[in-house]
């Protein structure tokens, strides 16, 4: 299981990519193997302002649910175009094609609360 040191991590399992003022926003591997295969995936429409820790959309495994929780305030400047029909992406590729949203940032201070990889690795007891 990977964890990239370059990205930020949620304790809810999500994670973000900052660049420049935006920023790419998925679910982490952990999250998606705990989940189990990932078949839909809905997000709150584009031009949308999500604020931190609100709930940005849903993923559907086989079994069950989950809501994905936004990390940072921002608005929502883009949804993955490829998950409408490749939603299989989060399984096979979750910190690359399997992005989930592209988010202006409202405020860069909020991703300085973040965890690194390594916190987010002692979370998860990896």
């Amino acid at each position: 299981m990977g964890f990239p040191a370059e990205l930020k991590y949620t304790k809810d399992h999500e994670w973000i990519r900052i660049e420049d003022n935006n920023a790419y926003i998925g679910i982490t591997e952990f999250a998606q193997r705990e989940l189990g295969d990932i078949v839909y995936v809905d997000i709150t429409a584009a031009g949308k302002e999500v604020s931190k820790e609100q709930v940005f959309g849903t993923v559907e495994a086989v079994k069950t649910v989950s809501d994905l929780f936004m990390p940072v305030t921002g608005t929502i400047i883009e949804t993955n175009p490829l998950l409408d029909s490749q939603p299989e992406l989060v399984n096979t590729d979750p910190y690359g094609d399997g992005w989930m949203v592209k988010i202006s940032l409202a405020d860069m201070a909020d991703a300085d609360a973040l965890l690194s990889a390594e916190e987010y690795m002692a979370i998860i007891g990896a």
